[in-house]
């Protein structure tokens, strides 16, 4: 579905991404865990026309995707849930989430989808008048991963969801990427804790120093592997 070939990418002179390949499979939850400056950020900013290529391509579907306008990712079927949950902290919750089907192609979808996303995240509902920036950060997680549905995507990126969350919300972000993944959404989700991302992916790469240092099916990937990967390099 996502192909990426050979591709570098970094910010000015600095190089982040050397060489990198990947394929994302339909229907499948793959997922990039690796430490911190690995690149994993900069490989997401890259899909989704964020940061230039310097060499390599990026296809979905088997058409280029690298050189198409952020903006239009969206009609692309591409969908991205920023780390840092990035909420329009002066609009509502009901007005963030009609600002995830902004493009004019999903606007007619808009009460439908609303609904969809009050009924996956039922504490959005009942702070849909309150203003994001009020909202806890589970809450504002929640709220930006409800966002990035509102468009219907074909490709759901997250970057890294559960970080500084307690673990209760975590087990409930999970628990709806779960959901997503069995009604046979693609996603792509970034993540620092190991554990959590290994035991709902179906693909694991592992980036290191911006290098793929690991191409597996998760069920085949063990901790103590990922551990030696992370740290013996």
């Amino acid at each position: 579905m996502l192909e990426l070939s050979n591709v570098r990418a970094g910010y000015g002179a600095i190089n982040v991404l050397w060489d990198v390949s990947l394929a994302m499979q339909p229907g499948q939850l793959t997922t990039i865990i690796g430490p911190n400056g690995a690149g994993k950020t900069t490989l997401l900013r890259a899909i989704m026309g964020l940061v230039p290529l310097k060499q390599g391509q990026i296809t979905l579907h088997g058409k280029r995707l690298d050189g198409t306008p952020t903006w239009d990712m969206a009609d692309r079927g591409l969908a991205m849930v920023p780390e840092g949950r990035m909420v329009f902290r002066d609009m509502n919750v009901e007005e963030n989430l009609i600002m995830g089907a902004f493009n004019k192609a999903h606007r007619a979808h808009v009460n439908t989808r609303l609904e969809a996303a009050y009924d996956m995240f039922p504490r959005l509902r009942e702070r849909r008048g309150q203003l994001a920036g009020s909202l806890s950060g589970g809450e504002a997680q929640m709220l930006a991963m409800a966002r990035g549905l509102m468009s219907d995507p074909k490709l759901l990126i997250v970057d890294e969801p559960s970080l500084g969350l307690a673990p209760l919300v975590v087990n409930e972000l999970f628990g709806i990427l779960a959901r997503l993944k069995a009604e046979g959404r693609t996603i792509v989700l970034v993540e620092q804790n190991t554990e959590r991302a290994l035991a709902i992916a179906d693909h694991v790469y592992l980036l290191q120093g911006g290098r793929v240092a690991l191409s597996q099916p998760a069920a085949e990937v063990s901790l103590a592997q990922l551990h030696d990967l992370y740290f013996n390099h």
